[in-house]
C-alpha cells in the first residue's frame, strides 16, 4: 500500500501539463482512454436538468497571447500556481488551452482581467 501512497504523493506535486503528459503516456501503454463514460440512459431529462442549474464552475480559456507573449506568459505563472517558465511559455504558444479549470465566477473574471491587461485573448466559458 506504500506504493500507492507515493505514487499518489508523486501525481499531487505535478503541474497539469506534466500530468496532461502522463496521461497521455498511460493511455498509449495501457491502451485506455481516461474519458469519463457517457450516461446514455440519462438522455434528455439530465441534459434539461444541467439547463436549469445555475453555472458556479467556469474555464479559463486562453486564445492567444496577442502582441505581449513575455508579459502573459508572467501573468499565467502568476495566475497558475507551481507553473514554471518553460511550460508557461509552452502553454502560451500552444493556444487556446485552458489556464484554469472549475473556478468560481470572480476568480474566473480575475484571471480574465489579468490576462486581457497583459494583451492575452481569453474566454471564460
Amino acid at each position: 500500500m506504500a506504493n500507492v501512497d507515493e505514487l499518489l504523493e508523486t501525481i499531487g506535486g505535478m503541474t497539469l501539463l506534466e500530468l496532461s503528459d502522463f496521461v497521455k503516456k498511460f493511455e498509449e501503454k495501457f491502451e485506455v482512454t481516461a474519458a469519463a463514460p457517457v450516461a446514455i440512459a440519462a438522455g434528455p431529462a439530465a441534459a434539461a436538468v444541467e439547463a436549469v442549474e445555475e453555472q458556479d464552475e467556469f474555464d479559463v480559456i486562453l486564445e492567444g497571447a496577442g502582441d505581449k507573449k513575455i508579459q502573459v506568459i508572467k501573468v499565467v505563472r502568476e495566475i497558475v500556481s507551481g507553473l514554471g517558465l518553460k511550460e508557461a511559455k509552452d502553454l502560451v504558444e500552444g493556444a487556446p488551452k485552458p489556464i484554469l479549470e472549475k473556478v468560481a465566477k470572480d476568480a474566473a473574471e480575475a484571471a480574465k482581467a489579468k490576462l486581457e491587461e497583459a494583451g492575452a485573448k481569453v474566454s471564460v466559458k
